[in-house]
């Protein structure tokens, strides 16, 4: 077994560790350095190797618990899982076994554990994955579930947890002419208008992306700019805009943008991906209650429980259990009066979040209604090509989950609404 691999399998135990120990999200982690030590081939395994263990989690226990007494140590399970997941996906015995093994055996509190490793590995090997696959979909922990079974019934769960299993596909957003750029990479031009690629691989390598031809953002987040339409010359301001997708797109539509996040680590990731595209924004580090102004139109992409993403993002149920969601709820309340009071007479407001729970899409704009009698949702904003008008709402919003477009490879929950001010 190569250094190499050790290694990457020895970060990515790491990354399972705070994950599961200490309740840390993986961005965190990795924009925190956690694998800058690592070269760019071996940073993207262990990234790899930890999602998909937090995917198939559930699974890797229940083979496990065949084959263990009691449970041993969070590292040492970890390292069991993650080489359950590697060996159940098709990965050789022999290299993944002995990685595990020589992994457990560097640390001496763990040492003692090498030949329990091995001789729990070697078993989960013979079942192979024939015992993995007749497994159920891993399912959301029960914090989560409950409440999106209430919202949505167990069987549109289930084909959600199905998506969320699977993973997600890339999807890119093009600077310029969608159909050039889908002629220039393959894939799939989907139809919303983003190019979506299987497998990728290195992002930075891809055709256009030093040009800034394109950025990488799920077909659902790059809806809500589509339904705010920006106009050349309008002024437009987005607020919670890091790491910039939409900004992008509002510049590229040809208006004045102003982009407005309250972290410098974000927002130097934005400039980053505007000088990279060439396109022009002003770039404002700050408190959204503190924005002052009219402006023509407002897009705020609200700070949210994030669970419409976790096919992107597997550490988001095992990270949280759900106790900061009504101070998220609340927070976004506030943040969207005041965005409201900063809209022209006649401008509209696109509200968005990444989340599959109701409390923050739905109720948000049904209450921001009852609050504001100049508002109105627009229904008409959300007739855009590729949006099934089944999934337009009650009150007036767009609902997409994880498992619409399922045999296209899905898309991110999101909630979108678009408020005008009369």
């Amino acid at each position: 077994m190569s250094q190499s691999g050790v290694q990457a399998r020895r970060s990515a135990v790491y990354l399972l560790d705070q994950v599961l120990g200490e309740g840390r999200l993986l961005s965190e982690l990795i924009g925190g350095g956690a694998l800058d030590k690592l070269q760019p081939e071996d940073r993207a395994r262990a990234q790899r190797l930890a999602s998909e263990t937090l995917r198939g989690l559930e699974r890797a226990d229940r083979m496990l618990q065949k084959h263990l007494a009691k449970y041993p140590p969070l590292t040492v399970r970890n390292v069991l899982r993650l080489a359950t997941v590697e060996l159940c996906s098709g990965g050789a015995a022999h290299g993944v076994v002995n990685a595990a093994v020589e992994i457990v055996g560097r640390n001496k509190r763990t040492a003692s554990m090498k030949g329990l490793v091995n001789a729990v590995l070697r078993k989960v090997a013979a079942a192979g994955p024939e015992a993995w696959d007749i497994l159920r979909v891993p399912r959301l922990p029960k914090w989560l579930r409950g409440p999106l079974v209430e919202a949505y019934g167990a069987e549109a769960v289930a084909a959600m947890e199905a998506a969320h299993f699977a993973g997600a596909p890339l999807d890119l957003t093009a600077k310029g002419d969608r159909g050039a750029l889908h002629r220039s990479l393959g894939g799939t031009l989907l139809p919303t208008g983003s190019v979506r690629l299987e497998s990728a691989g290195q992002v930075s390598t891809l055709p256009g992306f030093k040009k800034g031809s394109w950025w990488v953002q799920d077909a659902a987040a790059a809806l809500p700019v589509q339904i705010l339409a920006p106009q050349p010359g309008e002024r437009v301001l987005d607020l919670c805009a890091a790491p910039g997708g939409k900004t992008m797109q509002i510049a590229a539509r040809g208006a004045e943008v102003t982009a407005v996040d309250d972290s410098e680590t974000r927002m130097a990731r934005l400039k980053q991906n505007l000088k990279r595209t060439g396109l022009g924004a002003e770039c404002v580090v700050g408190d959204v209650m503190e924005q002052g102004g009219q402006w023509d139109a407002i897009l705020l992409d609200a700070p949210c429980s994030a669970t419409g993403t976790i096919r992107r993002h597997p550490d988001l149920p095992h990270a949280k259990d759900g106790g900061e969601f009504a101070a998220l709820i609340e927070m976004q309340a506030v943040m969207l009066d005041h965005a409201l009071s900063l809209l022209k007479p006649g401008g509209r407001l696109v509200f968005c979040t990444c989340s599959l729970l109701p409390d923050e899409g739905e109720c948000q704009v049904e209450d921001a209604l009852a609050r504001h009698k100049e508002l109105r949702a627009n229904r008409e904003a959300l007739n855009i090509p590729g949006v099934d008008p089944a999934w337009i709402t009650e009150e007036g919003g767009l609902r997409l989950r994880p498992d619409y477009w399922a045999d296209r490879g899905g898309m991110d929950g999101f909630y979108i609404a678009c408020l005008e001010k009369a």
